[in-house]
C-alpha cells in the first residue's frame, strides 16, 4: 500500500472543538479556557503550524478566530450534533484541497507530543488509518451499582488517543456512508474492514476532561523559568527648544534632552537592561542611531520591542527598576504616571515597575544640570 502515498505526502488536520465539554463543568468550552497564558485550542494548532500542516477548524467560528488570531489556517466550519458530524463537515471543507493525509485531532488535546505525526505518517504506508495509543497499565474493573462485577483482562487493551491520521479519500468516503454512532474515525475504519496501524502514544497528551487535568497539564506546558538580570546606562545632555521626555511622560520643564530619537534616557537605559538580561546586546544595536527612520522617534516603540522579545522567547518580566539622575526636574511628582506608562508598555503590573530619582549632591555634569542620566535593571524569566 505504500505506493498510495507520494514520498512527501500533503497533509491537512481537522481541528475538532464543537464540543461543549459539559463533563468540565465550566461555562466557557474547555477548549477556549487559559492553559499555560493561551487558549486550550492554541496549544496544538501552534504544533500543527509549526509542523507546516494546512488547519481547517471545526466548531462556532467566533471563539475560534479568537483563540487562533495570528496563525494561518482554513476558513472555520460549522460544527454538527455530533463529533462524528462534524468530523464530516471537516472532511467535505476539505475536499476541495485534496491532501493525501487527514488527521483529527479533538481541540481539548493540547499537546501533540514530539514524533507523533512522524510516526503516523510512517504508519500510513501501510495501513489506510493509523492511531496513538498508549497501554493500559492499572487494573481494569466492570461494575454494577458502586461495586466489582469482575475484573476485566488488560492485555491488548489501549488508550486511543488524538490525532488520529487516515489517508484522506478513504476516510472521506467510508464517512459519508457511516452509520451515527462512531466514538472516533479509528472504529469507522475498523467497521469498514479496514486495519488501523498503533503507533506509541504519550502520557503527556492529556485529553483536557475534568478540572484536574488542568492541573496537569499546567505542569507541563509552563516549563522551568530561570531568572536573568540585566543593566542599563543612559545619558544625554539638556538643550533649549526641545520637549522633555522620561520615562514615557512629557515632563514641565524649560529644556529637554537632545539625542537622535526623543532621547528618553529612562527608557533607553530601561531598554539596554532588557535586552542586557536576554544577551541581546543594547539598544543601538536594535535601533541604530544611525538610521534616519528613528530620527525623533518615540521611545516607547524601543520599550515594546524589548518586552515583544521577552515573550516571543516565552519569558515574562518580573521587574524592572529605573533610576533618573539629575537636579531637576523634580522627579517624584511625576513617578506615578511614569511607572503607570511603563507598565502599560511593557505589559506588565505596575506593582512590578518601580521609578526614582537621586542627585550626584550638585557634583559633576548633571549636578551642573548640564544632562541628565538614568540608570536601570530589569529581572526577567526565561525558559530552562
Amino acid at each position: 500500500m505504500s505506493d498510495l502515498l507520494p514520498e512527501t505526502p500533503s497533509i491537512a488536520v481537522l481541528l475538532v472543538a464543537a464540543g461543549s465539554g459539559s463533563r468540565y463543568g465550566a461555562p466557557t468550552p474547555k477548549q477556549f479556557l487559559t492553559l499555560a497564558g493561551r487558549p486550550v485550542i492554541r496549544h496544538a494548532a501552534e504544533a500543527f503550524a509549526r509542523a507546516g500542516l494546512a488547519i481547517q477548524p471545526v466548531g462556532e467560528a467566533a471563539p475560534i478566530a479568537a483563540a487562533l488570531e495570528g496563525l494561518d489556517h482554513r476558513p472555520v466550519v460549522a460544527g454538527g450534533d455530533t463529533r462524528q458530524a462534524s468530523v464530516r463537515a471537516g472532511l467535505e471543507a476539505l475536499a476541495e484541497l485534496a491532501p493525501d493525509i487527514v488527521l483529527v485531532h479533538d481541540a481539548a488535546r493540547p499537546v501533540v507530543p514530539d514524533g507523533t505525526i512522524a510516526a503516523l505518517v510512517q504508519a500510513l504506508r501501510s495501513h489506510r488509518g493509523a492511531i496513538p495509543a498508549v497501554p493500559v497499565a492499572d487494573t481494569l474493573k466492570r461494575a454494577s451499582s458502586g461495586t466489582v462485577e469482575a475484573t476485566v483482562p488488560r492485555e491488548n487493551l489501549y488508550r486511543a488517543q488524538t490525532p488520529q491520521a487516515f489517508h484522506f479519500q478513504t476516510l472521506c468516503d467510508l464517512h459519508r456512508s457511516a452509520p451515527e454512532g462512531s466514538t472516533d474515525d479509528a472504529a469507522i475504519l475498523e467497521a469498514a474492514g479496514h486495519a488501523v496501524a498503533l503507533v506509541a502514544g504519550h502520557e503527556d497528551n492529556i485529553k483536557l476532561t475534568w478540572q484536574e487535568d488542568m492541573v496537569r497539564l499546567e505542569r507541563i506546558l509552563s516549563p522551568s523559568l530561570s531568572p536573568r538580570i540585566g543593566t542599563g546606562y543612559d545619558v544625554h545632555v539638556l538643550v533649549p527648544n526641545r520637549k522633555l521626555i522620561l520615562c514615557g511622560i512629557e515632563v514641565p520643564h524649560e529644556r529637554g534632552l537632545s539625542g537622535h530619537s526623543d532621547a528618553d534616557v529612562g527608557i533607553h537605559a530601561l531598554c539596554d537592561a532588557i535586552y542586557g538580561a536576554m544577551a541581546e546586546g543594547d539598544i543601538g544595536r536594535h535601533f541604530p542611531p544611525s538610521e534616519a527612520q528613528w530620527k525623533d522617534a518615540d521611545s516607547a516603540r524601543f520599550l515594546i520591542h524589548a518586552a515583544g522579545l521577552v515573550a516571543s522567547r516565552g519569558g515574562r518580566i518580573a521587574n524592572v527598576d529605573v533610576t533618573l539622575i539629575c537636579e531637576r526636574p523634580k522627579i517624584t511628582p511625576h513617578a506615578p504616571a511614569m511607572i503607570a506608562r511603563l507598565a502599560a508598555l511593557m505589559g506588565i503590573d505596575p506593582g512590578r515597575v518601580s521609578v526614582k530619582a537621586t542627585t550626584t549632591e550638585r557634583l559633576g555634569f548633571t549636578g551642573r544640570m548640564e544632562g541628565i542620566a538614568a540608570q536601570a535593571a530589569a529581572t526577567i524569566l526565561l525558559p530552562d
